[in-house]
C-alpha cells in the first residue's frame, strides 16, 4: 500500500478542478484526475501536477452515470491502494428560468451535482474511513444562498448544490466516528478558462462585477486555497461545514 496521500478530484479538466489540482500536486501524492470528456485538458492537468512532484493518472467519464464515481474510487484503489481526500468538482450551471425547466433540465443537475457527490462519497467513505487525516470536499456554489432580483438565478442548479450542502452536514456527522470531515466551499462568480463555455455573455459578466463588493471575479486558485485548508491536517476539527468564497457577495 503506498505511504502517498492519495487524491481523488473530479472535473479536474478545467476550473476550479483544475485549480484544486495545481494546489494539492506536490511530492508524496498521488493523483486520480477526472473529467467527463476534456481528454485534451485533463493530459495538461496530470502533466502539471506531475511537474510538481505527484503521481497523477487520469480517467473519463460522465459523473451522472451511476456507475462511474464507484469506478473512480475503484480505480484510485488499484493504482495507489488507499484514498485520503475526495474533491467533487465536476457540475455545471444551469440559468434556465423556473417557469422553462422541465424535468428533464432538474433531472440533469440532480445527476450530475447531487447524485455525483452523494454516489462518489458513498464509494470513497470506507476506503477513508480510520486514515489518517481523511477528507471529503464539495464544491456547491452561491447559486444555493444568493437569491436576488439584480443577479441571475439559477433554479435547477440552486436545487442540487442545496441538496449536495444538506448532504455533507448529515454526512459529517456518520462519518466522525471514522475520523473523516466532510465540507463544502461554495464559490461566487469566478473566472472561466480561456476559451471554455460560460453561462453568462461579456457584458453580464460585467454587470455581475460591478455587483460584488471585492470588485472583481473569483479565479479557480482562490476556491482552491479554500479547498487545501479543508484539505489540510488544519482543518482536523473543521466539519459539516461551508466556507463560501465569493468576495463578498451576498
Amino acid at each position: 500500500m503506498t505511504t502517498k496521500r492519495v487524491v481523488l478530484i473530479t472535473g479536474a479538466g478545467s476550473g476550479i478542478g483544475a485549480g484544486c489540482v495545481r494546489r494539492l500536486a506536490a511530492p508524496g501524492t498521488a493523483m486520480l484526475l477526472h473529467t467527463r470528456r476534456n481528454a485534451e485538458g485533463l493530459d495538461r492537468v496530470a502533466a502539471a501536477a506531475r511537474m510538481a512532484g505527484a503521481e497523477a493518472v487520469t480517467m473519463l467519464g460522465d459523473i451522472g452515470d451511476a456507475a462511474l464515481p464507484a469506478a473512480l474510487v475503484a480505480r484510485a484503489m488499484e493504482e495507489f491502494g488507499a484514498l485520503d481526500v475526495v474533491v467533487t468538482a465536476a457540475g455545471f450551471a444551469d440559468r434556465t428560468p423556473f417557469a422553462q425547466a422541465d424535468d428533464a433540465i432538474f433531472q440533469k443537475s440532480i445527476d450530475g451535482v447531487l447524485w455525483g457527490f452523494l454516489r462518489t462519497a458513498r464509494a470513497a467513505l470506507p476506503h477513508l474511513m480510520g486514515r489518517d487525516a481523511p477528507r471529503i470536499i464539495a464544491i456547491s456554489s452561491f447559486v444555493a444562498h444568493v437569491f436576488r432580483t439584480d443577479v441571475s438565478t439559477f433554479p435547477a442548479s440552486a436545487a442540487a448544490k442545496g441538496a449536495v450542502e444538506a448532504l455533507v452536514r448529515a454526512l459529517a456527522v456518520e462519518a466522525a466516528k471514522g475520523g473523516v470531515t466532510v465540507n463544502a466551499v461554495a464559490p461566487g462568480y469566478t473566472r472561466k478558462d480561456p476559451g471554455a463555455h460560460a453561462a453568462l455573455s461579456q457584458a453580464q459578466w460585467d454587470a455581475v462585477t460591478a455587483k460584488i463588493p471585492m470588485g472583481r471575479l473569483g479565479t479557480p486558485d482562490d476556491v482552491a486555497e479554500a479547498v487545501a485548508y479543508f484539505a489540510s491536517p488544519a482543518a482536523g476539527y473543521v466539519t459539516g461545514q461551508v466556507l463560501h468564497v465569493n468576495g463578498g457577495l451576498i
